[in-house]
């Protein structure tokens, strides 16, 4: 069947018409639905933070322990003893200091300083130590007593060969011999000592023996 043109150009408009019509209600649909439709909330998770328990514990305060110091000691009084009384009588002989042999006493400490001086020479009696033992003197009681030794004089040898102290290292007290030691270091004429060629004063320990010659 031929439609005319001018039915042909009124179905383009109701078809038009009829689309913007479907389209209303579908939009008239849809806002209504929205609207009145009920709204679901989806369930909302909660976190709860948890919590231990917590305990009371009584904790005892510490307490500082002193030691008692002991007990002061109770002063002791003496009792006296009732045992009887004893006298003693006591006898002291008499002694005669006569019998006693006569020490003589050690000699004084030197005047001079002791202290070591090094040196490169040593003192030495001129003429050696024969005139050293020339000039000893044997004494009387050691003679008669036929007392025999050595004695060490230690002897300060000044710078022009002088001796000006004497002492006794290692003597025979009593007898003599030391003091007749002494004297002949002292008569002895010695050489200095010398460090770096030149005279010092020094301190040397002498020996001087006491021998008896057999008749």
């Amino acid at each position: 069947m031929n439609l005319l043109p001018y039915e042909h150009a009124n179905l383009r408009l109701r078809y038009r018409q009829y689309l913007e019509l479907a389209t209303i209600i579908v939009l008239s649909i849809f806002v209504i639905g929205f609207y009145t439709m009920p709204k679901f909330q989806s369930p909302t998770l909660t976190r709860e933070a948890y919590l231990a328990p917590i305990e009371n514990i009584d904790i005892p305060p510490e307490t500082e322990q002193f030691e008692k110091p002991p007990p002061p000691l109770r002063p002791s009084i003496p009792i006296e003893s009732e045992a009887e009384e004893i006298d003693v009588e006591l006898t002291i002989e008499e002694t005669d200091l006569a019998d006693f042999i006569a020490i003589d006493a050690p000699p004084p400490p030197p005047v001079s300083d002791m202290r070591f001086i090094p040196y490169d020479e040593p003192p030495e009696p001129i003429g050696g130590y024969a005139a050293l033992q020339g000039n000893v003197v044997y004494p009387e009681i050691a003679r008669e007593a036929e007392i025999e030794g050595r004695v060490i004089v230690k002897a300060q040898i000044n710078k022009n060969g002088s001796v000006d102290n004497t002492l006794i290292l290692k003597g025979l007290p009593g007898t003599g011999l030391d003091e007749s030691a002494m004297n002949a270091v002292k008569k002895t004429a010695w050489k200095p000592a010398y460090q770096r060629d030149k005279p010092v004063t020094v301190w040397i320990s002498v020996p001087v023996n006491f021998r008896l010659k057999s008749t």
